[in-house]
């Protein structure tokens, strides 16, 4: 409990001493920040150079690898950096550091219903995103998040999206019934889906390699007729750009296990195209793959 409230604490101290940074200055220490998690965080940093190798189109040097490897812990510290900063700013500064390609299948989306789900890898700066949406005022968002330890700091990260307008959702039993009551009162869903934290999604072959994805999508998609649109959200100098895609097809082409396999399929491949894009802005930190466990295993033997 003591442990809980001072991880508590720590983040609400450093979120004020972070929106009292000037912006000239915040992108140093954002940099930083990351430049010394990099140095320190010897598991992620494995994880990461092995994503770098996933994205990097043929063989790459160990200069390189070190370069996009950092750059992505860089990019990781922004966006606590700016979703510390979002707490003090307008909508209209939100609104401001925001462009957008492909809104309109958003809107088209929500205008004909139910709500659509926004299928987001953990990619740049969605926070952002989400935070921009409530600034339209005809939309409502509801964002599943992924329950963290200690159970106060969970809670913290609960209101602090709450109080820009989201709705909040823990992952859990209960989560689909409630997503799917959001969708049919025409929610704009986000999810976060290139991991399949509670190790029961759908496999699919994901930059080469089989794993598994969050089969919700998909599943939320055929049981309730919202349509998955796939989003990617990048983080700019001084804003944030996303890129919307078309809504996938999630017509019932089969039996239910097929069709689901089917759409998580064509939402990995919209992953890997978003994705590569800007490679070192995918803050995928954990093992994602079987093969991350066994080469983390022989990182630690070796140490």
């Amino acid at each position: 409990m003591l442990n809980g409230k001072v991880t508590v604490c720590a983040y609400k101290l450093a979120s004020s001493l972070i929106k009292a940074i000037p912006d000239h200055l915040l992108s140093r220490v954002s940099n930083a920040l990351g430049r010394c998690a990099y140095r320190l965080s010897f598991r992620k940093r494995a994880i990461v150079e092995r994503n770098m190798h996933r994205t990097h189109d043929g063989p790459i040097t160990n200069h390189e690898l070190r370069e996009k490897t950092q750059q992505a812990f860089i990019s990781y510290a922004k966006y606590w950096t700016d979703s510390a900063k979002m707490q003090s700013l307008t909508d209209y500064q939100i609104d401001a550091g925001f462009t957008v390609e492909g809104f309109e299948h958003i809107e088209d989306a929500w205008s004909e219903g139910p709500g659509p789900i926004l299928a987001l890898p953990h990619l740049g700066g969605w926070e952002w995103a989400g935070r921009w949406l409530t600034c339209r005022p005809k939309f409502e968002v509801t964002v599943v998040v992924e329950p963290q330890q200690p159970e106060e700091l969970f809670e913290f990260m609960m209101s602090y999206r709450e109080s820009f307008g989201m709705n909040v959702i823990p992952l859990g039993p209960n989560a689909g019934k409630e997503v799917i009551k959001a969708i049919k009162n025409n929610h704009v869903v986000c999810l976060l889906c290139d991991r399949d934290i509670e190790g029961t999604g759908v496999n699919v072959t994901f930059f080469d390699e089989e794993t598994s994805i969050p089969a919700g999508p998909a599943m939320l998609s055929i049981r309730t007729g919202a349509k998955i649109i796939p989003v990617a959200v990048y983080q700019r100098y001084k804003s944030h750009h996303a890129i919307v895609r078309p809504p996938l097809n999630s017509e019932r082409q089969g039996n239910l296990r097929e069709d689901v396999a089917r759409i998580s399929r064509d939402i990995a491949r919209s992953f890997e195209e978003l994705i590569l894009l800007e490679p070192e802005q995918w803050h995928l930190m954990s093992p994602n793959w079987p093969s991350d466990h066994e080469a983390l295993r022989k990182h630690h033997r070796k140490s």
